[in-house]
Order: C-alpha cells, then structure tokens, then sequence
C-alpha cells in the first residue's frame, strides 16, 4: 500500500482497538516497525491526537474525542456507502475499480462486530438491471473527466437516424443516467444549442486543449428531464388526455416518469392530464397500450386513433408474417 494508505490505515486500527503497540501495527500492515514510527510522527506533526502509553501494557491509542471526529463513519453510514455502491456497480460507474477498492477499506477497517453487521445487512440486497455495457467504461470516464476540467471535447457521433456518424465538438456540462443508458449534456458547436447525447452512440472521443465555461447553476438532470416533459409554461400547446380504468392501473400510471407531473385531476377511476402533441403522437401510446384493458382513453380522438394505427399495424405485421 502507498504511504497515504499505510497512514490511514494506521488511524483506522486505532479507531477501532483500544490500544496497539508498534510492533503490532508492523504485523497488522505488514511493515518495518521503523516505518510504523515515522507514520506515527507524521500523524502527530499533522494534529492527529496520538497518545502513547509507555510499559509493560502501553501502545498507541487515540484520545476519544477523535474518533468521533467525521473522518469516521458510523455503522448506518458505512452500510448506506456499500448499500450505494451496489446501485453505482449496477448501473455501470466508470470508477468501478476504485469503488471495490473503497469498498473493501471500509470492510477491513470496521471491527469485528461492526463488519458482520454489515454483512448480514448486505444478505439479499441486490439490484436487478441489465448488465452494464462494459465497453462504454473509457468513453465515460474520459467524459466524467472532461466535465471536470471544463475540456471541449471533438467526438464521431451517431444518431439512429444517420448511415454513418457526424464530427462534433462539445463541451460537456454533466453526465446523466436514464433507464439504463447515459447521457452526456452539454453545448453542441455544430447546433450552436445545448443538447444531450447518448454515450453508446459515440464513436470516436477525443479531449482537445480548448477549455470552456460552464453556466452557473446549470443541472445536466434538470435540463434532460425537462426537454422530456411538457412545459407547463406552455398551455396552449397541450392537449387534454382523460382516461378511465381500474384503480390500481391508474395509481401506476399516475407513478410513472412520464406522466405523473402532469396529472390535473384524478379520481378513484379517472384522470386527466395534458400533454403535448409531440407525446401523444410518439411516446404516450405505446405506453398506455401496455395496460391493456385495464384502462380507456376517453379523449382526445387523436391519441385513441394513434393507439389503434399502431395495433392495426402490428397485427397487420403478424398477420402477414412469411418468416415461418
């Protein structure tokens, strides 16, 4: 381990023991006894509060109050650290390494009770997603990187659109994670406007010398979820949507992403929502088809008419299957 380890490593010992002697804390890290003294010196040059005990039954102990000190983490602490790192490792973190690695000291320097607290906690918590994209793991990384130094970026990017990928330069405001793809925000030279691209649709990634600006209090969360949903500053622009059905389908379709932050009024069995043109012609339809009988849409005409367009269409598709 580095010195900065060996350090940290010495005050965790401390924590979590009574007292240790050097000779000790050689065995438990595995280094000369002489090293164990200059870390020690150096803790006590920077403020650490070591007191040594000399005899017989002597050693290294910290006074009490350091150890409630916030450079310690208290067991629901430590077990919410892990508990997030499952989600992080799960929706495929880029630093992945580095997590397991803090992961792994914050096991190894609890004490013996606290560590299999732990661990009963972390029976059966498990998170279900599709397997992360491994091969997306430089490009955000680089990107992560980028957003933090304020780097333009030059990228070969492809839309689902296009034959073959476009040159773009960027500069990258943040990175977002939604229904397990990322997303890279930030302003695009070649629209003059900022935007927001999907990582598994770069290509090529490369960081140039240009630095850029980024806008004051601009959230790369808000601006994503925003260019989803309707405006609310816009009524003109959206359309009444009421829908009946059975109570529990409407509670979930009440929850969901998409549509919850629209809903006007709602009822045992009705609710009314207003959404954009744009919606009711792409995302909403499919969405509502998902629920079967279990709800109707009453109005507007357009979206029941959207609804059945799409089903005659893929009955006409299986239908007129000639695969078999």
């Amino acid at each position: 381990m580095s010195k900065a380890d060996n350090m940290l490593s010495i005050l965790w010992l401390l924590k979590v023991g009574k007292r240790m002697t050097a000779k000790q804390l050689a065995e438990a890290l595995e280094i000369n006894i002489r090293t164990v003294y200059r870390y020690i010196d150096a803790l006590c040059a920077s403020g650490v509060p070591i007191v040594s005990d000399p005899g017989h039954y002597g050693g290294y102990s910290l006074l009490s109050q350091f150890t409630e000190a916030p450079l310690f983490f208290h067991l629901d602490e430590q077990k919410a650290l892990i508990h997030a790192a499952v989600f992080a490792q799960e929706a495929g973190y880029p630093f992945g390494e580095s997590l397991e690695s803090a992961v792994s000291k914050l096991k190894r320097y609890t004490n013996e009770k606290q560590l299999e607290t732990i661990n009963r906690h972390m029976v059966g918590f498990d998170v279900i997603k599709p397997p992360p994209d491994s091969s997306l793991t430089d490009y955000l990384k680089d990107l992560e990187l980028s957003v933090a130094e304020s780097r333009t970026l030059a990228m070969e990017y492809q839309t689902s659109r296009e034959p073959l990928p476009k040159s773009r330069l960027i500069d990258p405001y943040g990175l977002v994670n939604w229904k397990n793809k990322w997303y890279v925000v930030g302003h695009c030279h070649l629209r003059g406007e900022i935007r927001s691209f999907r990582v598994d649709r770069i290509r090529a990634l490369v960081r140039t010398e240009a630095s850029f600006v980024r806008p004051d209090a601009f959230s790369a969360r808000h601006f994503f979820m925003k260019s989803l949903l309707p405006d609310p500053a816009q009524p003109d622009k959206l359309v009444s949507v009421h829908i009946v059905g059975k109570p529990q389908a409407l509670d979930d379709l009440c929850n969901h992403w998409m549509l919850g932050h629209i809903v006007i009024e709602r009822s045992e069995t009705h609710v009314h929502l207003k959404l954009d043109e744009q919606m009711i012609q792409s995302l909403a339809p499919y969405f509502l088809l998902s629920y079967g009988k279990a709800i109707r849409v009453l109005e507007p005409l357009q979206l029941k008419e959207r609804m059945v367009a799409i089903v005659t269409d893929l009955l006409d598709f299986y239908q007129h299957d000639d695969s078999e």
